[in-house]
């Protein structure tokens, strides 16, 4: 037991460390590709080394090449931090070693999912029959949750794809604005829908799915259709129109699901959660624990209406399981067999906020977000695309080399920024999802921008 006991103390002393000094730290990293390699590429030893030593030089040799995402200074993309209880709790997940497949396995680990599950639908505002699932990210979610719609949508044509499989199976399509994310298109990938099953509809102006667009191409083409809807499109952080949108694609049978990686969230907010009227009347949801709830990273859920399609997408049964009677087996409903006990960090981090704290936290980030688009925006040589709707927005600078601009923000440590091109121009992509971002880190981000539009090229 000493090696366990010096070893997780030199992590939790290092942990401590890092976390403490992300105020005061670089977000970008120190080092890239050639020179973290020379660190890291130690020789393979053939009688091995104390766990200790392990630790010590592991932290030492990989601080370098650590981008200080958790801190409340980066904005390039929609990533989380960790709250205290949820990062502890996954050190605990970590500890115990579940193999949350079934309850047998692990009851508190199963027990922990199915509370989680319910205080999650309540908080997003879903329909209470609707089955779960803890995933590894939203891109698994869409697995999932495109699995039942497949399972759904071709038991309707008569056929079985999880007997028959797809070979000969009836065709299947997905309609979307074509503002889709790279992981829903990747998700039906993997699934046999290629990316010729795509077809877009025509949006407005803000890029939102038209109505009319969305009847005409249904009843242009009789399929079995999947028509994706977006809570919060990763750019702009536009929401389609759900209760418009949602009862056309029903009366052509349609399944609709709606990918709300970060914006689902909006449901927590008396403020936001008008973005999201009429969503609850899809038949699935994807959305992710890492970015608004601020979990550590392996924390994705799946929502299905249709719980019987779901499980018939997942499910498995062999003679050496055990299954449990009473408690959830979590390989009803995930597309994982061994998998770890994700459920516990999602439970906690509920149970530290409370209703009220992930409110407050949903607003929190959304305010940031405005607050840092509109400071920028106030500076000379500054051109805003995009107010944030939620917690993203979009920012360029007409008279200069928008990602030379990124590159020297983010050269300086004080902030780190990304790009992105929209509608043919190159912007700067402020996306706020970080529990730690507080008044001083925008601040100071906003006088980083400023420091560099202040030096002429």
């Amino acid at each position: 037991m000493d090696s366990y006991q010096a070893s997780l103390e030199a992590a939790t002393r290092l942990a401590l460390e890092f976390l403490n000094g992300l105020d005061s730290r670089p977000v970008a990293p120190a080092m890239q590709g050639a020179e973290i390699r020379a660190r890291l590429d130690r020789p393979l030893s053939d009688h091995g080394i104390d766990p200790e030593q392990v630790i010590a030089e592991l932290a030492a040799d990989a601080d370098p090449g650590i981008l200080a995402s958790t801190g409340g200074r980066f904005f390039a993309w929609v990533i989380g931090g960790a709250l205290p209880s949820a990062l502890a709790a996954d050190w605990l997940a970590s500890t115990w070693d579940q193999n949350a497949t079934l309850a047998a396995s692990g009851p508190s680990a199963a027990m922990v999912e199915e509370i989680a599950g319910a205080w999650l639908k309540e908080i997003l505002g879903l329909p209470a029959e609707s089955s779960f699932a803890f995933v590894t990210g939203c891109q698994m979610a869409h697995v999932t949750c495109l699995a039942a719609a497949r399972h759904s949508l071709l038991k309707k044509c008569n056929w079985d794809v999880e007997d028959q499989g797809l070979f000969g199976a009836p065709r299947l399509r997905i309609l979307s604005s074509g503002q889709h994310h790279g992981s829903f298109e990747r998700a039906g990938r993997l699934l046999g829908f290629g990316s010729a099953s795509f077809e877009f509809v025509a949006a407005d102006s803000e890029g939102r799915m038209d109505p009319d667009a969305l009847d005409i191409a249904l009843t242009k083409r009789n399929l079995p259709t999947v028509v994706l809807l977006q809570a919060g499109e990763i750019n702009t952080g536009m929401y389609d129109p759900f209760d418009a949108l949602i009862p056309i694609a029903h009366q052509h049978e349609a399944w609709v699901h709606v990918d709300g990686a970060f914006g689902l969230w909006a449901a927590a907010s008396p403020r936001f959660r008008h973005l999201l009227r009429g969503v609850s009347l899809a038949d699935s949801w994807a959305t992710d624990g890492h970015k608004s709830l601020n979990l550590p990273f392996d924390s994705g859920y799946a929502f299905v209406r249709d719980a019987e399609s779901h499980r018939a997408a997942m499910s498995h049964r062999a003679s050496y399981l055990v299954h449990d009677a009473e408690l959830r087996d979590q390989i009803d409903w995930t597309p994982e067999w061994s998998r770890r006990a994700r459920g516990f960090s999602t439970y906690a981090a509920l149970r530290q906020l409370g209703r009220h704290g992930v409110t407050a936290l949903i607003e929190q980030l959304c305010d940031h977000a405005r607050a840092l688009v509109d400071g920028i925006g106030h500076l000379s040589g500054v051109e805003v695309l995009c107010r944030p709707v939620v917690n993203q927005g979009l920012v360029r600078f007409p008279d200069r080399d928008t990602d030379q601009i990124i590159a020297a923000i983010n050269a300086t440590g004080e902030a780190y920024f990304g790009g992105v091109t929209w509608r043919g121009q190159r912007a700067m992509r402020v996306s706020v999802c970080n529990a730690r971002t507080t008044d001083a880190d925008v601040a100071r981000a906003i006088r980083a921008v400023a420091s560099v539009l202040s030096v002429p090229t």
